[in-house]
């Protein structure tokens, strides 16, 4: 059934909404994805704040014109049957998702990516950004990392105490 000129201008702005609330948009092409699949990948994608929508391409090249800092993006990308994955918190969380959801189905392939800068990045880009570690590993490895010192130190000061001790007993048995 066809939109209504009303409808498909709500819709329009939805996405634009998406599109500029999203840190980072990623575009991939799902051709052959069962729709079993594709309910599952939106599952995966909604546990880490993701909204993977399937969306007609002229609509989001039309909310793509209507905004102003994507009016001058190249869309020539935008072909097929692709979906669109938003995140409004994380930049790389939806590469990451998409990306680990490709593992089990190769039926999903990066075309790209749109930048809250207003640029198009390319597939190969959108996977270098899917092999980053997420935000909360990345805070734990620089933990470790300032707490690796302290505790250097902390096991060698036990085992110069414990030496002392044994030290000390040793002189108390003689």
């Amino acid at each position: 059934m066809a939109l209504t000129k009303d409808k498909k201008k709500e819709v329009i702005d939805q996405i634009g909404e998406l599109l500029q609330s999203s840190k980072m948009t990623v575009v991939a092409a799902y051709p052959g994805t069962t729709v079993q699949g594709m309910q599952t990948l939106r599952r995966q994608a909604k546990d880490n704040g993701t909204a993977v929508k399937v969306l007609k391409n002229r609509l989001v090249k039309k909310a793509l014109e209507s905004s102003e800092t994507y009016k001058d993006l190249d869309t020539e990308a935008l072909k097929g049957q692709l979906l669109y994955a938003f995140n409004s918190e994380d930049e790389v969380a939806p590469a990451q998702t998409l990306a680990n959801f490709a593992k089990t189905n190769p039926t999903i392939e990066f075309v790209g990516a749109i930048t809250t800068e207003g640029t198009f990045i390319s597939a190969d880009e959108v996977k270098a950004l899917a092999t980053l570690p997420s935000k909360p590993e990345l805070i734990a490895q620089v933990l470790a990392t300032l707490g690796s010192p302290v505790n250097d130190v902390m096991s060698g000061l036990s085992g110069n105490l414990h030496g002392l001790l044994d030290a000390v007993a040793a002189k108390a048995k003689a």
